[in-house]
């Protein structure tokens, strides 16, 4: 008699064959095998510590480097050169006892202008492409899910009313422009009172004009992105701002205002193939309302070439900024940013080429480190494009 065997034989069909990685570890292990992105990651790191550390030297009403400080008598010196020390007075002393990168026409430290410079640099491109991401979410979202739905006729009547009257006030009309609020508020009630009455009612014959549909949401919104693409977005930026104060918040939100339409096409593009999937059907079929399908359960799969959009879009908002201050129509004096240091030496370029080339290097830089570091993140998490690594 044969005695079977008490279990079978483990031949270890059950262990993985491979060991398990986070979502996170593996994107590191791709991410490092792109040698330009990791370096565009060490210079983005490396230039975010030095314009954190350049606002807490060159600001408040003592700092440690003084960036607005004028020493005419000292105009023009060369890197790594001493001062005077003979003409100048115990605070005008650079702090750290030679000019490091040498000075500007008027004396002043262009190390220390560097300094503030990275730290505007800095904000301008994360706000500016903050801004322009939030407006490219909304309406790509917008678009890509809703955009089957049309508009009404009323509605584009309502919202020509609302805008028509905000004009109005705008331009001191204000008794005409409060007429039209006043009636495009009191139609919106309207609305919203007949939706609670009644959920589905038949409108009278006498407004059955009203309540036609128009166009869909979704050709309105890229309709508006044509539009937008159509201008030339750099002398569009610049016409604005040569209407409006000159202002570091204004070019912030001017650049973030006509920036948004690459986003939009991302997100859009992204919702019309996510909206179709299985998990959303089902999502659907449970009754989850539409806000938490959006942000809960589409969004976190759509936010991928947004973050590839946002990190090279930084880099051209950063070039944008220096372009404006270049031509005069940046953030204001007494702020000094690369741009105006760029534009203060464009009359010496012979007698001290420093003031051209340390700005102008230190853009060419901080601009190649971000388009990198955005290629790599591309590469990282579109999945088609991870066998060129």
């Amino acid at each position: 008699m044969i005695e079977e065997s008490a279990s079978p034989p483990d031949y270890g069909l059950e262990q993985p064959l491979a060991p398990r990685r986070t979502r996170l570890e593996e994107f590191w292990l791709l991410f490092r095998q792109n040698r330009l992105a990791i370096m565009g990651l060490i210079i983005f790191i490396l230039f975010f510590c030095i314009a954190f550390t350049g606002l807490l030297l060159t600001s408040g009403s003592d700092p440690v480097f003084d960036p607005s400080l004028v020493r005419l008598q000292e105009k023009l010196r060369a890197p790594f050169s001493k001062p005077h020390l003979e003409t100048l007075r115990p605070n005008e002393i650079p702090t750290l006892g030679i000019y490091l990168l040498g000075t500007d026409d008027l004396g002043r430290d262009v190390f220390s202008r560097m300094l503030q410079g990275a730290w505007v640099s800095l904000t301008v491109g994360f706000v500016a492409v903050g801004i322009s991401v939030i407006i490219g979410i909304f309406m790509g979202g917008i678009a890509g899910y809703f955009g089957q739905r049309h508009i009404r006729l009323d509605q584009v009547l309502v919202t020509c009313l609302l805008s028509a009257g905000a004009a109005l006030v705008f331009f001191n009309q204000a008794k005409w422009g409060a007429v039209l609020l006043v009636l495009g508020h009191a139609y919106i009630f309207y609305l919203l009172l007949m939706r609670l009455i009644a959920v589905r009612k038949i409108p009278p014959k006498r407004f059955e004009l009203l309540h036609l549909d128009t166009i869909s949401i979704d050709t309105l919104i890229m309709r508006l992105v044509d539009i937008m693409l159509c201008f030339p977005s750099f002398f569009l930026i610049l016409t604005v701002v040569a209407l409006l104060p000159a202002s570091i918040y204004n070019i912030m939100i001017v650049i973030g205002l006509t920036s948004w339409m690459g986003t939009t096409r991302f997100v859009r593009a992204e919702f019309l193939s996510l909206r179709e999937q299985d998990f959303v059907a089902a999502a659907r079929a449970l009754g989850v309302d539409n806000f938490r399908i959006i942000f809960r359960h589409m969004m976190p799969n759509a936010i991928a070439p947004v973050l590839v959009s946002a990190t090279i879009g930084i880099a051209t908002a950063i070039l944008t900024e220096a372009g404006l201050s270049f031509l005069g129509f940046g953030v204001p004096p007494p702020h000094a940013t690369w741009g105006n240091i760029l534009s203060d030496g464009k009359n010496f370029i012979f007698d001290a080429p420093w003031l051209t080339f340390v700005p102008g290097f230190s853009i060419l830089v901080v601009v190649l480190a971000f388009n990198l570091f955005g290629e790599g993140l591309r590469d990282v998490l579109n999945p088609k494009l991870r066998e060129r690594h």
